[in-house]
């Protein structure tokens, strides 16, 4: 510790200590002991106390009966416990009976400060710190502490429950380490008395009959086959294993989640042999028991199990297969096998029968939906894959929520009524579908998945998110549909399709829902960047309305669909689809209608989000030299940048510093690296050329924007200017050594309006700069230096331990007002 904060800690030991004080508030105190932390894990507690007796004076006066700041009270117990985590520093504490006094009975446990969950949550965190030695499990063995953890399990504060159980986890680990950090015996009964004192209260609470005591046990265990991978831990499962086996007979079965979380968590800890423990079969087992909603996250979790036995793998499955099959059932016109497996789960889904709640049915079927989606991209999942039964499984469901299906039977009817106008199973089955685009079908069974994917897009019922899904579903299945080798373009079969699409496209265009019409455009510029150049594509959509409803839609009055629409529109013209817009003001300068028309929303717009997607299309027509930018490029640039540059949004201004950046670069030659730390090899071009080359920059007026962002309040905006200008230093690193050989250009007015924007003043502009000057003023900038500041946090400068302590004591006046830093 730095001899300042020595002189100040006594005083703030004081504040801390004297109930009358304002007390500090939480994140002060979190820092305060993220400091003492920092200090012990790189020297000694014992110097530290011994050095600082005002600690120890502060941590005796939590002992004095008065009534003191719950807040102060559990940072003294953590603060406790961070001290003696070193086993000297635990001894010297031990001697003053300092610790029995804060953690035994004769400490907070009695008093009126227990009743806080703060404190109670302090005491479990400051034994976590302290025990990290034989010392103080002796001393957690002695003091009572175990039973006090075993009681803070069933806190009403569910942080400080969750807390104990983490802790017993953590002194059965300790416990089990063995004698002088050797082996611990494999025979259960020559455990410590520590550890056999935990593991009969666990064995205890697994045989209780409430079902919050089975949850906590459960729980415990979890938490220890997850974090401890020794050999005992088998030793462990084998003797509690019958138990947990148990729950199963009862009805219900308690507990059901944490079982199956316990479950998992032996199944994939390394220290345990599944085979020889008899694991397998207590999985099965317990799929067998469970219900079908309650056996979904135990079967998703065996099939994500690098090496499980082939029958219990196919049984979990099952499981996961079992509502599908289910459907098939309840729409099947004959009984014939629908290619989805039964499960063997107990429950009403298995004899066919829908489940009797909507709510259940659908709660069940979006689960089995959404596992089955998890599986798809998993190389472990069970094969074969049944991709036909699950396309044709998705495909009924959306029927059936669409009222499109046509049930045989009473059980089809009954299940049809239940899922008509579900969302919620509209939503996961076409995410579902979605997913199996990647896989290939039956050219009948793809033809149904675009024909429901149609009848979705066409519906009036369709709600603004299953819309969404809807289109996002269909570009998949068109991206993935069948094509020529070496050859992207739409397969007839898709081309037909898209015919039909497009008139619902148009529809949806000009829906009254904002939501709507937005997802109908970022469905088009999707489209547009796949096919724009594909024959077919170009020829639907050009003898569509498409394009003339996505350029009125520039004007909607929602922002987000201005957005959408812009982007849409600058890949259309990328693609030279876009239709001009018609009327007298264009007429003579069609072709820049839409640069014009994107300039002025960039100048207007009041909401951020239209002029950020129009700064990133012009960004992308000038990497790509589209033909409205080619024509004149400095114009263009120069335009864009006068405006971005003055922009509120810090992040409109970062995308003109990128699209100067590709300006910079085209003007140069030289393509920027990915990497940030890549080292660019420097233009070898003498001065004159290099000069003249950097004029255009200059006519753009591109320096003085990335000069004043240099100094920009929002720091995105700084760094970019940062790589913008370190780019330029590389590239004419060769160049600017010449250049300094032969003269020095006066960069004395530009320092100093650099300087003046520094301090808050940019008021004045740079006004024309020489190519000479710039170089120079680049070579001079402390560059690295500045994008250094840049990368740390906001508080780097004032987030001292002197800063802390002196804002806390200025809190309560014991400083001075000018010894206090703000940070």
């Amino acid at each position: 510790m730095d001899p300042e904060c020595s002189q100040l800690l006594p005083a703030l030991c004081a504040v801390l200590a004297d109930p009358r004080q304002p007390m500090a508030d939480d994140t002060c105190l979190e820092k305060l002991l993220d400091w003492f932390k920092t200090i012990t894990e790189a020297g000694s507690s014992l110097l530290l106390l011994q050095e600082n007796p005002c600690l120890v004076e502060l941590l005796c006066h939590m002992l004095k009966p008065q009534d003191l700041s719950s807040r102060v009270l559990s940072f003294s117990l953590r603060l406790t416990g961070v001290l003696a985590a070193q086993e000297d520093c635990f001894q010297y504490l031990q001697q003053g009976e300092l610790l029995p006094k804060l953690f035994g009975e004769a400490g907070p446990l009695g008093g009126a400060a227990w009743t806080s969950p703060a404190v109670r949550s302090g005491w479990i965190q400051g034994l976590r710190s302290l025990a990290q030695h034989a010392s103080a499990l002796h001393f957690l063995a002695h003091c009572g502490a175990v039973d006090t953890i075993f009681s803070l399990q069933e806190d009403s504060s569910l942080f400080v429950a969750s807390a104990a159980g983490q802790l017993l986890v953590h002194i059965l680990g300790l416990s089990m380490q063995g004698p002088a950090g050797g082996p611990p015996s494999l025979q259960a009964g020559d455990w410590p008395a520590c550890a056999q004192k935990i593991v009969g209260h666990i064995e205890e609470s697994l045989r209780a009959t409430a079902t919050p005591q089975i949850t906590q046990a459960l729980n415990v265990l979890t938490t220890t086959f997850g974090h401890c991978h020794n050999p005992w831990t088998q030793v462990l499962w084998v003797q509690l294993s019958p138990l947990v086996a148990g729950l199963l007979e009862k009805d219900p079965i308690p507990a059901a989640h944490s079982l199956v979380d316990l479950l998992l968590s032996v199944a994939r800890s390394p220290g345990l042999s599944s085979s020889s423990c008899g694991l397998w079969e207590t999985l099965a087992q317990t799929l067998s028991h469970l219900s079908p909603t309650q056996a979904g996250p135990l079967a998703l979790g065996i099939l994500k199990l690098q090496d499980c036995p082939q029958a219990l793998r196919a049984q979990a499955f099952a499981v996961l297969l079992q509502p599908l099959a289910c459907v098939f059932k309840a729409m099947a016109q004959d009984p014939g096998p629908s290619g989805v497996p039964d499960g063997t789960v107990g429950g009403s889904m298995t004899a066919g029968v829908p489940l009797p709640s909507k709510a259940a049915c659908v709660g069940l079927l979006c689960r089995s939906l959404a596992h089955l989606e998890l599986l798809l991209p998993l190389p472990q999942r069970p094969c074969p894959w049944p991709q036909a039964p699950l396309l044709g499984a998705a495909v009924t469901l959306l029927q059936l929520c669409g009222g499109s299906a046509r049930p045989a039977c009473d059980m089809g009817r009954h299940l049809c009524t239940l899922l008509l106008g579900c969302v919620r199973v509209q939503r996961a089955a076409l995410d579902f579908l979605g997913a199996l685009s990647d896989g290939t079908g039956p050219r009948e069974l793809v033809t149904q998945v675009f024909a429901v994917l149609l009848e979705y897009l066409r519906s009036p019922d369709s709600s603004p998110t299953v819309l969404k899904k809807a289109f996002q579903a269909t570009f998949r299945w068109l991206l993935n549909s069948p094509k020529t080798p070496g050859c992207w373009d739409l397969d007839p079969h898709a081309l037909l399709f898209l015919r039909d699409l497009l008139p619902v496209l148009q529809k949806r265009l000009c829906s009254p829902c904002w939501e709507v019409r937005d997802s109908s455009l970022e469905f088009l510029t999707q489209m547009t960047r796949h096919w724009g150049g594909q024959a077919g594509f170009r020829h639907a959509l050009l003898a569509s309305e498409v394009p003339k409803l996505t350029e009125q839609l520039l004007r909607d009055p929602e922002s987000y669909v201005r957005a959408s629409a812009v982007t849409a529109m600058g890949q259309l013209s990328s693609q030279g689809l876009c239709v001009p817009p018609a009327g007298p003001e264009h007429q003579g300068g069609q072709q820049k209608s839409l640069l014009v028309e994107l300039l002025h929303i960039l100048s207007t717009d009041s909401e951020g989000f239209p002029r950020r997607a129009v700064m990133q299309v012009f960004t992308q027509w000038l990497r790509d030299s589209h033909a409205d930018v080619a024509g004149d490029t400095e114009q263009f640039v120069a335009g864009v940048l006068q405006v971005a540059s003055q922009d509120l949004d810090w992040e409109v201004r970062a995308q003109g510093l990128e699209l100067a950046l590709v300006f910079l670069e085209q003007t140069l030659g030289q393509p920027r690296s990915h990497c940030p730390h890549a080292v660019t090899p420097p233009v070898e071009a003498p001065v004159g050329p290099l000069a003249q080359a950097l004029q255009p920059l200059c006519r753009v007026r591109l320096f003085d924007f990335a000069f004043r962002a240099l100094f920009d309040c929002d720091r995105p905006v700084a760094q970019k200017s940062c790589d913008l200008l370190l780019f330029l230093r590389a590239q004419t690193a060769s160049s600017s050594s010449l250049q300094e050989s032969r003269s020095s250009p006066d960069v004395a007015s530009v320092e100093a309006a650099l300087q003046r924007w520094q301090a808050g003043d940019q008021a004045q502009p740079l006004g024309d700069l020489e190519p000479e000057v710039v170089l120079a003023v680049v070579r001079s900038l402390d560059l690295e230096g500045l994008r250094g500041a840049l990368a740390e946090s906001s508080d780097h400068v004032e987030k001292s331990p002197q800063s802390l302590l002196q804002d806390m004591l200025a809190t309560v006046g014991v400083l001075g007002e000018n010894e206090a830093d703000c940070y």
